[in-house]
């Protein structure tokens, strides 16, 4: 049975939004490791060293099961903690959000503040791009090379069309293809390559790793 994982990001996100004159900048990231994150969060706050509070959050771990958030000065549980839980809710991990605040003198109040910061992590988030964690199985096939560009056109195609990527080529005494592709369609896979070359090539199978794929 293939396990299914939270997914990550594809590139940052800043989202700007103003409540009562306070200023809420989101910056919302992928990131490889909670020191991936906290280099992240540096970079906020030396950008942005006048402003009162730069809120974080973070959720690491191809499970998502390291988590992390700070106030930063605010009341306690009205940014980071609403922060996490946009992130999790929408299902990611290693990514990090900062929300960086510039007050603009008329207070929120706890439930106004808790609105705010996670208000402004989810509208970064509505523009996100997306990169989805599968399990995907290594599939490699030698071609002739003077088959290698019909064949590099069709397995292509047949990558976009079942959720697989397409991956290095390699030229040596044959030109050797690499696809990942879900494990359910190894079968699919073996029946296509074999009607592509007239049952001349089979695909060989390889190790399982987690791979990140785009929307």
């Amino acid at each position: 049975m293939t396990r299914s994982y939270p997914d990550t990001l594809a590139a940052p996100i800043v989202c700007e939004l103003v409540v009562k004159k306070s200023r809420f900048i989101a910056r919302v990231a992928p990131v490889h490791s909670v020191d991936d994150a906290d280099a992240v969060i540096a970079a906020v706050r030396r950008q942005y060293w006048d402003a009162r509070h730069n809120c974080t959050a973070m959720i690491t771990g191809l499970h998502g099961d390291q988590a992390r958030s700070s106030d930063d000065g605010e009341p306690s549980g009205t940014a980071g903690m609403p922060m996490l839980e946009v992130l999790r809710r929408r299902g990611l991990t290693d990514v990090v959000a900062v929300v960086t605040r510039y007050f603009g003198g008329v207070k929120l109040g706890a439930g106004g503040l808790i609105r705010a910061y996670s208000t402004a992590v989810s509208e970064a988030l509505d523009d996100a791009v997306l990169l989805h964690r599968q399990e995907l199985l290594e599939a490699r096939i030698e071609v002739p090379h003077g088959d290698a560009g019909r064949i590099d056109n069709a397995l292509r195609d047949w990558a976009a069309t079942h959720g697989s990527t397409f991956g290095e080529v390699a030229y040596g005494a044959a030109a050797s293809f690499t696809l990942w592709i879900r494990p359910s369609d190894q079968t699919v896979l073996i029946d296509d390559v074999a009607a592509l070359s007239s049952g001349a090539l089979s695909p060989v199978f390889g190790i399982t790793r987690v791979i990140d794929v785009a929307d």
